[in-house]
């Protein structure tokens, strides 16, 4: 019996024939392979439509800020992996992919929903600057972070978020959603009294946004982009083994405490 919801049993996407690949209703070999770049390649797969000059830009900006951040849990996870089972390249890029939610790296689509839902108040008549401060006093209230702001290492600015922006204004993208995000900046900081930095999340969603994407595609970008940095973590942990190091600092850091479980 069918569970869930069906839907039409098609595909948009490709289809693999005797003579030729198809994608996107374009022919792989001949329209595509040595004619896009790969970023480009990327864009048509999710939307079925070749990217604008600044979606291209943007997309591969976005990409290239947020593949590699040092060694984040994701990245340890996936090096502790492939410690464990050297043969297994792809399931340690699995767990560092499986890593990557809302608090380390899947926060952009969070930074959309809110912004799109936001933005869709101002739509309504109301004021970016007032509709951001009820968005950061009702999250204080309920004693939650705003998602896309603050950071434990990039204080007070985080040179990505600030960047990306910068080019935004520069090539003359910055639309309704960065607006609204840097209302927010302002009453972040008011409400919680005290500098809470923009973090990256947060201007790759708004900038996306403003680009066409929905806040489902603003997803995959820290996915893919994070799985080129899980790739380069983990060949240089086949030549540079530091997976067990890693957990055995980690045995080193917890003190096992016995607790009250036994009578």
């Amino acid at each position: 019996m069918p569970l869930g919801k069906q839907g039409k049993p098609v595909t948009h996407i490709g289809q693999a024939f005797p003579d030729r690949v198809e994608v996107r209703g374009r022919d792989l070999a001949s329209e595509l392979m040595g004619e896009v770049s790969f970023t480009e390649y990327f864009h048509l797969l999710l939307t079925g439509r070749e990217p604008s000059d600044e979606q291209r830009f943007f997309l591969d900006l976005l990409l290239v800020a947020i593949a590699e951040h040092g060694l984040m849990p994701s990245n340890v996870a996936a090096r502790m992996t492939l410690a464990a089972d050297p043969g297994s390249l792809h399931g340690a890029v699995a767990a560092g992919i499986l890593g990557c939610g809302p608090v380390v790296l899947g926060t952009s689509e969070e930074c959309a929903r809110l912004l799109e839902e936001g933005q869709a108040r101002v739509a309504a008549a109301d004021d970016p600057a007032a509709v951001a401060e009820d968005i950061a006093r009702t999250y204080h209230a309920a004693g939650r972070k705003v998602p896309g702001f603050g950071h434990p290492v990039h204080r007070p600015l985080d040179p990505r978020a600030e960047r990306i922006l910068e080019l935004a204004d520069a090539h003359g993208v910055s639309g309704p959603h960065v607006l609204l995000g840097r209302s927010l900046a302002g009453a972040v900081t008011k409400t919680w009294q005290k500098p809470l930095p923009m973090n990256v999340a947060l201007p790759i969603a708004a900038v996306m946004l403003d680009l066409g994407y929905s806040s489902a595609e603003v997803k995959t970008v820290p996915i893919l982009a994070r799985s080129a940095g899980l790739l380069a973590h983990l060949l240089e942990e086949q030549r540079e083994p530091i997976g067990f190091l890693l957990a055995g600092e980690a045995e080193d850091a917890v003190q096992y405490e016995r607790g009250d479980e036994r009578v």
